[in-house]
Order: C-alpha cells, then sequence, then structure tokens
C-alpha cells in the first residue's frame, strides 16, 4: 500500500476539553479501514471499562491498558509510578520496533503531568520511533517542549462542558 511508504508523523492532542482519547481512537478506526496495524498504550485507563475500548478491539486495534482500576489524584502512589514506568517500557517497545503502522499512548501527558515519567524517557521515545510508525500522544498537561518534536499538536480547549452544570459523566459520550 502507497501509504506504508509515506514517513511516519507524531501528533499530541492536549489541552483541558473533552475528546483528546476520541480523536485518537478515531485515527485508529482510519488506519484500520486503510489495513494498518493498530495497538494502544493506555497509560492511566484501567482495561474493559470504557466503551470504546471493547469497540476499537472488535475493529482489530491490540489494546494494552496499564492504569490502575482507580483515578489519580493529587499526589501519585508509588503503585502509580511503577504502573506508568511499565507503560513506558512496554511503549518503547513498540514505537522502535516498526510492527505497528499507528501506536496511540493514551493519557501518557497526564502521566507527565503527575511527575510519573521523566521528560526526557518521552523524548527519547519519540525521536526512536520506528520511520513508518504513525505515533499518537494523548492527555492533558502535555509539556510544551514536546511540541518542537511533534508534526500535529492539537489542543483541546473547554469552552462548555455539562459537568458545570451538574450533569455527571455519561455512558456512550464521556466513557
Amino acid at each position: 500500500m502507497a501509504w506504508k511508504e509515506k514517513l511516519g508523523l507524531v501528533h499530541i492532542y492536549t489541552g483541558n476539553g473533552k475528546g483528546k482519547t476520541t480523536a485518537a481512537f478515531g485515527l485508529a478506526v482510519r488506519m484500520l479501514g486503510s489495513g494498518g496495524r493498530v495497538i494502544i498504550i493506555q497509560f492511566m485507563k484501567a482495561g474493559g471499562v470504557y466503551g470504546e475500548q471493547k469497540k476499537i478491539a472488535e475493529c482489530g486495534a491490540v489494546i494494552e491498558s496499564f492504569g490502575l482500576p482507580k483515578f489519580v489524584h493529587g499526589k501519585p502512589t508509588e503503585e502509580d509510578i511503577e504502573a506508568a514506568r511499565k507503560a513506558l517500557a512496554r511503549a518503547k517497545e513498540v514505537v522502535s520496533s516498526g510492527e505497528w503502522d499507528l501506536v496511540i499512548l493514551d493519557e501518557i501527558c497526564v502521566a507527565l503531568g503527575f511527575k510519573m515519567l521523566d521528560v526526557e524517557d518521552v523524548k527519547e521515545l519519540i525521536r526512536n520511533k520506528a520511520p513508518n510508525a504513525e505515533l499518537v500522544l494523548t492527555g492533558r498537561y502535555c509539556p510544551e517542549e514536546l511540541f518542537e518534536l511533534a508534526d500535529y499538536v492539537t489542543e483541546m480547549r473547554e469552552v462548555k462542558h455539562p459537568y458545570q452544570r451538574g450533569i455527571l459523566a455519561r455512558k456512550g459520550v464521556e466513557y
């Protein structure tokens, strides 16, 4: 296929607005529909909880979740940090392998924001990316120093959200 011969680029979806993972999963559907191989490594989410995980796996994506079955609030625990480090080690293998057409590192920027990972390690991961792999990093708190290594940077900006009116996350929309 012609697209396999093209240089893989780096995308960042960040910001406080909704839709970062959704955008990345949309790109995954597009890649799968074009015959590409997709892997998603989730840094802050536990497996099998979210509707999009189930459906994208049915479409042929591989999903590996390293998050613990709880949210990180405030200071991360040693367990949280260890889970993020395991996810990063796996991500380094996957990104450099050349086996995947699209690699999504879901919520890696959140792990960086909580200081669970070192930004220099993520820069190294990006620099060691297989040439044809498309790489997507998602999550709030992306350090701006990663922007220079990216080809696409999209910031989701919250203008209005139902939780401001007390409406909680809804199945099928937020998860």
